[in-house]
């Protein structure tokens, strides 16, 4: 087993932190950067909205029956 960096707790939230700093880095670099439409905020609130939408029309449809 490898040694541990900073303790067994910490370890897995550093590596969480570089991992979103890191992604957070490739969304908003401007070589990199994608458009605002494909950025992750926006697809989780595209998919947000189509879950929030289909469960309305769930229920409306059980409110009919």
């Amino acid at each position: 087993m490898p040694p541990v960096l900073l303790s067994r707790g910490l370890d897995p939230l550093l590596g969480v932190f570089t991992g979103v700093l890191a992604y957070y880095l490739y969304e908003t670099h401007p070589r990199t950067g994608l458009p605002q439409e494909q950025r992750l905020m926006e697809l989780a609130r595209w998919k947000f909205d189509k879950w929030r939408q289909e469960k309305l029309a769930q229920e409306d449809s059980t409110v009919d029956a």
